[in-house]
């Protein structure tokens, strides 16, 4: 799992995961997550799903962990172009209920 940040200006930021959202992956970008709750300042967080084809149970942690820290410093989450697998477990799960979802059809 990679995670690369898109600055689109100053109070937006993109950020593209590739690769699988599971245990191995999550661990990888622990260090990214935290750096995005605690220096960036960016108001708007955007998570594109484009490339993301698995997520198990600790990527679904890292979400919320990361949704719950930005709540708290009064910044907005939203997930894009989610498919496949990971949108079926986001919709099971209800955390589309939460965390604004845009998904994609192929």
């Amino acid at each position: 799992m990679e995670l690369q940040k898109i600055n689109n200006n100053d109070i937006h930021l993109t950020l593209q995961f590739n690769g699988n959202l599971d245990a191995d992956g999550t661990r990888n970008i622990q260090p990214v997550i935290d750096d995005i709750i605690w220096a960036e300042p960016h108001r708007e967080v955007e998570l594109d799903f484009s490339d993301v084809r698995f997520m198990d149970s600790s990527g679904v942690g890292a979400l919320v962990y990361l949704y719950k820290r930005l709540v708290e410093k009064k910044r907005n989450m939203r997930l894009e172009n989610v498919s496949g697998q990971p949108l079926e477990i986001i919709h099971l799960l209800r955390i589309s209920k939460t965390i604004a979802v845009n998904s994609r059809t192929h």
